[in-house]
């Protein structure tokens, strides 16, 4: 049975969802029904993620066998380039081999955001979504490690951002004409320009202009109590609904029930700019792109 030709392995909330609602506009690429399979890094576990919500979601939607995998990719005709997107696989620590051994020619796509941003932005999400147990990301990051340890199978916010140690797994595994990485500054500031140089990456029509109108995963807080608890409600059933509701109509309707989130402290940025400051340098070497305003 087919199998996908290339993945777009993260970083979470760093614009993946965005990205595989382009890709999947193009005639020549076909993305997998399920956006997040993870199944290269949760190949044959037996999950019990802890964390609130776990169950419902991460337990329940995650493939663990290959069979099951392939069955995404039935639907294929005669598209040029085969793929799905799993943020997780770059914050893995055994995805990187899994892909190796199922397909090593694979193409292999990063997107990477500031990582002190997208911690927060992970933190909101899960505010957004009625998880989040802390009282504010303060707390939260003090119990990282806790939830880590408790296997919660999110919440992993500062441990998420270190890009170039994820990174360096796939290029001790894979040749570099392999990959791609690109920055989520780039997809906001021209998103076509992006999306056409990854389909030069991918070898099919780079003239195809996808509707890039649409905002995917807007970052925000329910804006009262009672639409806070319809959405914790609504997270039971939100695997069905996403097959039922038409994609653009979901994040049109959840673009307009959020609210622009409360700033993030000066004081918690600070202390994170230190905890990231030698893996952001090194990839910033690595990628030859000024990094430095991650620093500031």
């Amino acid at each position: 049975m087919t199998m996908p030709n290339f993945l777009v392995v993260g970083a979470a909330k760093a614009g993946t969802t965005a990205l595989y609602y382009y890709l999947k506009q193009h005639p020549q690429i076909y993305m997998s029904p399920e956006k997040e399979p993870k199944f290269f890094a949760l190949e044959g576990d037996k999950l019990d993620f802890r964390g609130p919500g776990d169950r419902e979601n991460i337990c329940k939607s995650a493939i663990t066998d290959i069979e099951t995998y392939r069955q995404l990719f039935q639907g294929v005709t005669n598209e040029i380039a085969i793929g799905e997107a799993s943020p997780l696989y770059l914050y893995s620590p055994k995805a990187a081999e899994r892909i190796k051994k199922y397909i090593p020619d694979a193409k292999l796509i990063a997107i990477l955001r500031n990582p002190i941003e997208r911690a927060y932005s992970g933190y909101i999400m899960h505010v957004r979504e009625g998880r989040e147990t802390a009282k504010d990301f303060a707390e939260a990051l003090q119990e990282e490690e806790t939830r880590i340890h408790s296997n919660w199978g999110w919440g992993h916010y500062v441990n998420v951002g270190f890009y170039h140690t994820q990174l360096k797994r796939y290029l001790e595994l894979f040749d570099q004409e392999q990959i791609r990485v690109y920055l989520y500054e780039d997809l906001k500031t021209d998103p076509i320009k992006l999306v056409q140089d990854i389909f030069r990456f991918l070898g099919v029509d780079d003239t195809f202009l996808p509707d890039t109108s649409l905002k995917y995963n807007v970052a925000g807080v329910p804006k009262n109590d009672a639409i806070k608890t319809l959405i914790k409600n609504f997270n039971s059933i939100k695997p069905a609904m996403n097959l039922l509701v038409p994609d653009k109509l979901r994040h049109y309707v959840r673009s307009k029930i959020y609210e622009k989130p409360p700033t993030l402290s000066k004081e918690i940025h600070q202390n994170l700019i230190e905890v990231y400051r030698k893996d952001i340098l090194s990839l910033q070497d690595f990628l030859q792109r000024d990094l430095s305003k991650w620093l500031e």
